[in-house]
């Protein structure tokens, strides 16, 4: 298989990946619709350049986060056999925990952006 051929076909993994994340993990759902609504306050508010690179590099960040901890999730579900085991829990719960912290400094990000916009 050519270099090129394989290149087209890592991007086809990759957006299938996505297409799972967003279709199967609630979570992630929850993540698309705040980062559209932050996306429609950017136009709404007509934010600068540099608060547009804040909200975008958070926003990677959130679903980056989320789809490392999906990851780990079905690893580690797969590898258990879905049985509970102390050390796979506290993986989980770690995982779950770098999004959670993620996911307030996107909240923190937004407001320091949104909020002087609104009032």
């Amino acid at each position: 298989m050519s270099y090129i051929r394989k290149r087209i076909q890592s991007f086809s993994h990759a957006f299938r990946g996505m297409h799972t994340l967003y279709k199967e993990t609630p979570n992630a759902q929850i993540h698309l619709i705040v980062a559209i609504i932050a996306v429609a306050l950017g136009f709404l508010y007509r934010i600068s350049s540099g608060e547009w690179l804040a909200i975008i590099i958070t926003i990677g960040a959130v679903f980056s986060m989320e789809t490392m901890n999906t990851a780990l999730e079905r690893l580690s579900d797969y590898a258990c056999k879905k049985e509970i085991h102390p050390t796979i829990k506290k993986v989980k719960d770690l995982s779950a925990a770098a999004v959670l912290t993620m996911a307030l400094a996107a909240v923190a990000v937004g407001l320091i952006i949104f909020l002087p916009k609104i009032f």
